[in-house]
């Protein structure tokens, strides 16, 4: 009885006909005996879920059979199948997602087996005077195999760090829009966002990459010495803007201080401490308004904290930072009446104690300890020209708030 002809008989001289057909024949024995080594050689494959383990059993058989196809191409051509050839026909019957499953080092092992278990068999597949060749043949199939994985593994890895990149950025882009709810706190967690309080976001020029770099390399350096210092952190950019969330942060300033070097020249801004990622926004929409307004300073300390350029955000028309001085600055100092007549008359003696004494008719013993009190209801200390140009500013907007609350306590109509 003869065997029925394969496909590959008449590619082949009568020399390499029995060869070929005992590995073929012999594809399913040796992929049964290569599943059975794997559940006693390699304990991670048993902890494996019964379909990923279906799927690497797939890749073995398709990785056993491809041999055969791969000798007779390489015996009557003189050239074996590409890299690219050989990882679609052995890995492509397995979804992309089992690279996520199975690290670079398992499939290796897999590969090693598989090429033990076909040395180990191959005396008694094929007439000895072939088995040299036929094990010389199984070395460089391994080898080409080998090449082929290193290409999967290559291009899931960019798959993958495509893919994260964009979900960073939909992070990002979802703090600085305030669209946060809980997508947004797996899709961090996703990324390897750790932190549950202690957020804050710094805002400041994104650097001029070389041809040779990219975002993703600026990215990488912030997250590397973010780690360094014990932090986590999602970066993004906006426009010609570079965003940076902090994780784990106790001192916003501080903090930023650790990354400003990643920055383009300019300001650097942090936000206000933020107590999670779900309420970052805040400290986002600060320190984005308090970039843009930096611009109107001579000079800046960097990083600066946002808070310290509530007059500047509020000439650029931000509303939070208008209510921060309404509520923090002007309502604490109007339950004391006589702080507000003796800070007006401060500014309009240009800074002199006498002469504010004088307006008041009071002692400057008096004017000063009132400065004092000043100081420590706001935190802001009128002698000093930035703080005094910020409580100047709160002046301004609060009573513009207390016209505008009267001018509507009138306008609505009596019942």
């Amino acid at each position: 009885m003869t065997d029925d002809p394969l496909p590959f008989d008449d590619a082949l001289d009568e020399r390499q006909v029995p060869v070929a057909r005992a590995l073929a024949r012999a594809t399913g024995h040796l992929s049964t005996t290569a599943t059975s080594r794997m559940e006693t050689d390699l304990p991670w494959f048993t902890q494996l879920s019964a379909e990923d383990r279906s799927w690497v059993g797939l890749i073995v058989h398709a990785g056993i059979k491809n041999f055969v196809d791969w000798l007779v191409t390489d015996t009557t051509t003189g050239s074996a199948p590409s890299g690219h050839t050989l990882a679609s026909a052995v890995f492509g019957a397995a979804p992309r997602e089992l690279t996520g499953v199975i690290t670079l080092q398992q499939t290796v092992d897999l590969i090693r087996l598989s090429i033990d278990v076909v040395e180990s068999d191959v005396d008694a597949l094929v007439p000895a005077e072939h088995v040299p060749a036929v094990n010389n043949a199984v070395l460089r199939y391994g080898r080409e195999v080998a090449f082929a994985t290193a290409e999967v593994y290559a291009r899931a890895a960019e798959s993958r760090g495509a893919w994260d990149a964009r979900l960073e950025a939909l992070v990002v882009d979802a703090v600085l829009r305030a669209e946060t709810d809980e997508s947004l706190l797996s899709r961090a967690s996703a990324l390897g966002w750790r932190s549950p309080d202690g957020v804050t976001v710094v805002v400041g020029s994104a650097p001029r990459t070389a041809p040779h770099r990219s975002d993703n390399d600026v990215f990488t350096e912030v997250r590397r010495t973010a780690r360094a210092a014990g932090m986590d952190a999602l970066c993004g950019t906006q426009g010609t803007q570079l965003v940076i969330v902090l994780g784990r942060v106790s001192d916003p300033v501080a903090a930023a201080a650790t990354v400003a070097h990643l920055f383009a020249d300019g300001p650097v801004v942090a936000g206000p401490l933020a107590p999670g990622l779900a309420r970052a926004h805040a400290s986002a929409h600060a320190a984005a308004q308090g970039h843009r307004a930096a611009a109107g300073k001579t000079a800046v300390t960097r990083p600066v904290h946002a808070d310290d350029l509530l007059a500047e955000r509020v000439l650029v028309g931000d509303e939070a930072a208008r209510t921060h001085l309404v509520e923090q600055v002007w309502r604490p100092l109007t339950a004391r009446k006589e702080l507000v007549e003796t800070l007006v008359a401060w500014f309009e003696s240009g800074g002199s104690t006498e002469g504010s004494a004088r307006a008041l008719f009071v002692h400057p013993n008096t004017v000063r300890y009132r400065l004092r009190q000043v100081a420590e209801v706001t935190g802001l200390t009128p002698a000093a020209p930035e703080d005094a140009f910020t409580l100047q500013v709160a002046l301004v907007v609060g009573r513009q708030e207390d016209a505008s609350a009267s001018s509507d306590t009138h306008s609505t109509p009596s019942n």
